[in-house]
């Protein structure tokens, strides 16, 4: 499944280089038109990363979601921020279909896996963005990867897999923002060994032959944000190479 995705600072459409907020580009778009760009073109899922919400929870961007939300008739799943159940379950109350939890599920396991248990595994995604060390570990990193959180992938799953883990997004930091082709090394690890996960692969997609290998992986699925937003394809072609099954 191809899922088109944007990232929002302060209203705007932008994207950062390797999770860098010092390292911005922003784009002159509406954050609607261009979703519903991608809806009209055939997207069956579409992600929004609320930038200011992870970095700064008390500036989550909840009214202009609301708004998207509303106005677009394709499911979407928003992260960013997300660092309390009134947080978790006003977004899923305005019109989100999943919440994405990234920093919380690390650094409070049990908060987040009582989440699950209360409103599904198909409520939650959990993003899990990892620095892969010399050795082959993979680092989930937290607070909108300006640290590392000291636990593995590995480590994360096997706990959440405890209550049902169904949605599961993984992204290589060092591939983020910078169109290098996916990390499809990874994909085909994490995909061999949970199977019975959904995964979402993200960063570095830059052709359709990137998509075409993500696919390949055995990944469910596919975010890809500044490649659409810079025209390298469109959202149409991609789900050619890919389709909505």
């Amino acid at each position: 499944m191809i899922i088109p995705a944007i990232d929002l600072i302060a209203g705007e459409v932008v994207r950062l280089y390797q999770g860098d907020y010092n390292q911005q580009t922003t784009f002159d778009l509406s954050p609607l038109a261009q979703l519903q760009s991608y809806q009209d073109q055939g997207a069956a899922l579409l992600h929004i990363v609320d930038l200011t919400g992870a970095k700064d929870p008390t500036k989550r961007q909840t009214t202009l979601i609301a708004s998207l939300a509303k106005n677009l008739q394709t499911p979407i799943q928003v992260g960013g921020g997300i660092r309390t159940e009134a947080q978790l379950s006003e977004l899923l109350a305005i019109g989100v279909s999943r919440v994405v939890i990234g920093s919380l599920a690390v650094k409070q396991p049990e908060l987040v896996k009582n989440w699950f248990v209360k409103y599904g595994s198909d409520a939650i995604c959990l993003a899990l963005d990892v620095n892969i060390n010399e050795q082959g570990e993979k680092i989930v990193a937290v607070s909108g990867w300006q640290s590392g959180g000291g636990k593995t992938l590995e480590s994360i799953v096997a706990e959440f897999k405890t209550v049902g883990l169904k949605h599961a997004l993984v992204t290589d930091i060092s591939r983020d923002g910078t169109l290098k082709g996916a990390n499809t090394a990874l994909y085909q690890e994490i995909c061999t060994s949970y199977p019975e996960i959904n995964w979402q692969a993200s960063g570095g997609i830059a052709t359709l032959d990137d998509v075409a290998a993500v696919k390949n992986s055995g990944a469910n699925g596919i975010i890809i944000g500044k490649a659409l937003l810079i025209n390298q394809f469109t959202v149409k072609e991609a789900i050619e190479c890919w389709p909505n099954v």
